[in-house]
């Protein structure tokens, strides 16, 4: 009996079956959609390093043909061939995944599966629904991949862009339209259809029998000598992508965003780019990535968040949630809503992410969590300071939830640059990022305030803030309360203002505005206050 997979359920595949020729198949279907299903042969790295892995309707097998894409049959609307002892080393991962040709929204689709059958027996399975899925239009349904051996990993993760952003994920390029060459001649490689009409006994690899599918030119019983390797039949009207060629664009650094096209309905009119500080009416908020809708708000769908969308049901358990389902967008950081974020560890290579010790709220997939220690001197600085900041590291292929106490959560990335933020103000950041204690330059703040952390490098570092902060560009008269101020540019130079008087002593009342930080810098230096004081 196949053993059922659940989104994020992962298992080695010799505890599912001994062989290693694996027939996968792949079963997806929406009234009026039509959809590509390809494989990505990754490296060490999750990137295509080599096009020629990258298995799709125009490149049907891999140079070794120990990746072959077999067609619909079987029940199944796409088939694939994995022989894993003829993979080569620098193949790592084996990314399976489906998008829509055309218009349409993955959460049209019904019930669909991908599945491993060896032997002619079917021994893993995992379904899927529509209801899973929102405005995506790609899902990277499942992982086979080398850890000390070849597991099986259930994903199930939508993807908001088509096949070609699918493909400049994984570090592929795409390129103009080409001409139609001629069809390169088959031949040498056997055909491993089902058994016509499920007569005749299932081969050691192929899928098992199933209903008689239409006679198409691959898996027709051939005469004589060996079987040709025809293309998967289909309607070549849906196949009018540009043709995806060799993975020559650079991936992005580790920790950047890329600013994703508005999604359809996006009412947003706000240029692309990083926001500048002291935003007009419609730009970002602080620490909102570029092209990302405002907090709370559904992607690619113009009603606030919590109101009832347009055409969707109202009643029921279904229409109820609807508004606060998973936002997903392929990208490594992703704010859920205003109070909660997401981290997807497999993406950046596989990156460690620090965060606040018993911050995460919920985690899919395989996530291991670490006590991160800072050391006696660490400790000894951080008391003084301060500044000690309770630390666990998160590694694995997995995606988690960040939240902590209602706060609301800005995300801000580092492009070499650097931002000071109090230690209690950090909920989570990209270990590669650097960080230090840096002294505030004065003769001494009340309530320790005399020091914060400085943070440099490349990565994203997730700010906490208790309401909606303020973000102001840096003047010569610019004073913030130290109990209020949340971050501010490295560049800045701040000084200590107190208005304390002698004379104020002999009376019994003050202000209580007696201590305040000034800051100095050069244009676009900036700082970023909250409504309440610490």
């Amino acid at each position: 009996m196949a053993r059922e997979f659940q989104r994020g359920h992962k298992a080695k595949i010799s505890d599912l079956t001994a062989g290693t020729d694996l027939y996968i198949g792949v079963q997806i279907a929406g009234p009026g959609l039509s959809f590509d299903i390809s494989c990505f042969g990754l490296d060490e790295k999750e990137q295509l390093s080599d096009d020629s892995y990258f298995i799709f309707f125009n490149q049907p097998k891999s140079p070794e043909e120990s990746i072959q894409q077999l067609g619909a049959q079987a029940g199944d609307s796409e088939s694939f061939r994995v022989t894993l002892d003829r993979i080569p080393p620098k193949i790592r991962k084996l990314s399976f995944t489906a998008t829509v040709d055309g218009n349409g929204q993955m959460s049209q689709v019904g019930p669909g599966y991908i599945r491993i059958v060896a032997g002619g027996e079917e021994v893993a399975r995992y379904g899927f629904t529509g209801a899973e899925f929102t405005t995506e239009r790609a899902v990277m349904l499942a992982d086979i991949y080398l850890k000390d051996v070849w597991r099986f990993a259930a994903v199930g993760q939508g993807f908001d862009g088509g096949l070609d952003a699918l493909l400049r994920n994984f570090g592929g390029e795409v390129a103009e339209e080409a001409p139609a060459a001629a069809p390169p001649q088959q031949g040498g490689a056997p055909g491993f259809a089902p058994p016509p009409g499920g007569a005749a006994p299932a081969p050691s690899f192929g899928a098992p029998p199933g209903p008689p599918q239409p006679a198409p030119a691959f898996g027709a019983p051939q005469p004589a000598a060996a079987q040709g390797f025809a293309p998967p039949p289909g309607n070549p009207s849906i196949h009018q992508q540009p043709t995806m060629v060799a993975p020559l664009a650079t991936p992005p650094q580790f920790g950047q965003v890329p600013p994703p096209g508005p999604p359809p309905g996006q009412q947003f009119g706000q240029p692309p780019g990083p926001p500048q500080y002291a935003q007009p009416p419609g730009q970002p908020q602080f620490g909102q990535p570029p092209g990302q809708p405002q907090f709370g708000q559904v992607p690619g769908q113009p009603a606030p968040y919590g109101e009832p969308q347009a055409g969707q049901p109202v009643g029921g358990i279904s229409g109820a949630l609807q508004k606060f389902r998973e936002t997903p967008t392929g990208q490594r950081w992703t704010q859920q809503n205003n109070k909660m974020m997401r981290v997807d560890l497999s993406q950046a290579g596989g990156q460690p992410v620090l965060a606040r010790q018993g911050s995460m709220v919920l985690y899919q997939g395989k996530v291991e969590y670490s006590y991160k220690g800072a050391g006696f001197a660490g400790r000894i600085v951080g008391g003084a300071t301060g500044q000690e900041m309770q630390l666990m590291r998160c590694t694995g292929q997995g995606q988690v939830f960040f939240a902590e106490n209602g706060a609301h959560l800005h995300p801000i990335e580092l492009q070499g640059d650097a931002i000071c933020v109090s230690s209690e103000n950090v909920l989570a950041f990209d270990e590669t990022l650097q960080y230090e204690v840096r002294r505030i330059e004065g003769h001494g703040i009340p309530g320790g305030a005399l020091f914060t952390m400085q943070f440099q490098g490349t990565g994203t570092i997730i700010v906490k803030t208790h309401g909606t902060p303020v973000v102001l560009p840096v003047t010569p008269t610019t004073y913030a309360d130290c109990n209020a101020i949340v971050a501010w540019s490295a560049a800045s130079q701040v000084i200590i203002s107190s208005q304390v008087r002698l004379r104020r002593n002999a009376y019994p009342g003050h202000s209580g505005e007696t201590v305040n930080l000034q800051f100095r810098g050069a244009p676009g230096n900036f700082i970023v206050v909250q409504p309440y004081e610490v």
